[in-house]
């Protein structure tokens, strides 16, 4: 029993020292909203960028090149939404869901690696309907769903449970909804994952949902969901 406990406790403080910031002084660690897009820094560039090379890693594919020495590989899903900086930084227009993942800027000159890797890891938020309505109309329940994407060696549950990554909704003026709110009713199915559902009145048209992602007590980023009636088109949009 001893030996198991032992065990135990090793595999808690192995699981610790990987969702705490001990892998690196170069780690850099970015939230964005889907629809967004983003620049990943490379701290470790060197002048004019013909040695940079950028790696993506996410938990459900292999490693894909998709910058090799300053150049832009053609055959990858995200081509077209890719550009690198004049500073080697990676820009990825309208992000998506699954471009979650972790994003690695390294060196080579004459074929040598140089140094340690950038690694950069990106954090994805996004707000989404239940509803498949164009148009919905007053007195109709709505569920909106924000769900973080991230992925650190383990699941996205676990890390933001250790990291103090917190999701939550908040109000109109940016105050976090609270169980006083009646018209409203939340459940957290997974942390990652939060959903808000109420029952639609004439004044919410084009009225914004936010969902808040924070870090200890600063905010990240954010995603709202404005639901359109009267004919209009339901949609989303991405603010900061």
């Amino acid at each position: 029993m001893a030996d198991k406990c032992h065990l135990c406790l090793l595999g808690l403080i192995f699981l610790s020292s990987l969702l705490t910031d001990t892998s690196g002084e170069d780690d850099v660690h970015v939230f964005i909203s889907s629809g967004e897009d983003v620049r990943l820094p490379c701290n470790n560039a060197l002048p004019d960028c013909k040695s940079t090379t950028w790696i993506y890693n996410s938990r459900h594919s292999a490693a894909v090149e998709l910058i090799g020495l300053g150049i832009k590989k053609n055959d990858t899903e995200r081509h077209e939404r890719l550009s690198l900086g004049s500073d080697c930084s990676l820009n990825i227009k309208n992000i998506t869901k699954e471009d979650y993942g972790l994003y690695s800027c390294r060196q080579y000159v004459n074929g040598q690696k140089q140094g340690d890797d950038t690694r950069v890891y990106l954090h994805v938020i996004r707000v989404s309907s239940s509803s498949s309505q164009t148009e919905i109309s007053p007195g109709s329940s709505v569920t909106l769903s924000c769900q973080l994407y991230s992925s650190y060696g383990v699941s996205c549950d676990d890390w933001i449970r250790f990291q103090r990554i917190d999701l939550f909704w908040v109000n109109q003026t940016g105050v976090k909804r609270t169980i006083s709110d009646s018209r409203y009713q939340e459940s957290a199915p997974r942390r990652c994952i939060i959903t808000l559902t109420t029952t639609l009145l004439n004044e919410d048209d084009n009225r914004e949902w936010r969902c808040n992602v924070t870090h200890g007590d600063q905010v990240k980023t954010s995603a709202t969901y404005t639901v359109k009636s009267s004919g209009k088109k339901t949609n989303s949009s991405i603010s900061f």
